[in-house]
């Protein structure tokens, strides 16, 4: 996968990672759902504002998750409904791994590390020296 920085079609990591949070809770609250009724239509829209905050660091706010789904008449699509609700707490409160990690927050470890042998950005290293 290409990871771009807002040209062209790639998508840029934010982008990214509002499709993790949508797609982790679409993929819970649709698994649970469908066990009464598969969706006539299911959309999943995720939302944030990118603001520059006073230690003038990047980051988003205001996130959101809006779920939109249409289940069939009857009793199965009632079910499926009904279920709505407490299929989206459920995600939200335990299952969703993204949001959850987003949510409650964890440390971010960032270090380098050598390249493998013979990996593309291992072409620009120095070769190392032969050890017995």
């Amino acid at each position: 996968m290409t990871i771009g920085v807002g040209e062209g079609t790639d998508f840029t990591p934010v982008e990214l990672l509002l499709a993790a949070l949508g797609g982790c809770t679409g993929a819970d609250v649709d698994f649970i759902t469908s066990k009464r009724a598969e969706p006539d239509d299911f959309t999943v829209h995720v939302t944030a504002d990118k603001i520059r905050d006073e230690t003038g660091g990047n980051r988003l706010t205001n996130l959101a998750i809006q779920l939109l789904a249409a289940f069939p008449e009857g009793p199965a699509g009632d079910a499926a409904r009904e279920m709505l609700p407490r299929a989206a707490r459920m995600s939200h409160d335990r299952l969703c791994t993204v949001s959850r990690t987003v949510e409650l927050g964890t440390p971010v470890d960032t270090h380098i590390s050598p390249s493998p042998p013979g990996s593309p950005a291992d072409e620009s290293a120095p070769s190392p020296s032969p050890t017995r």
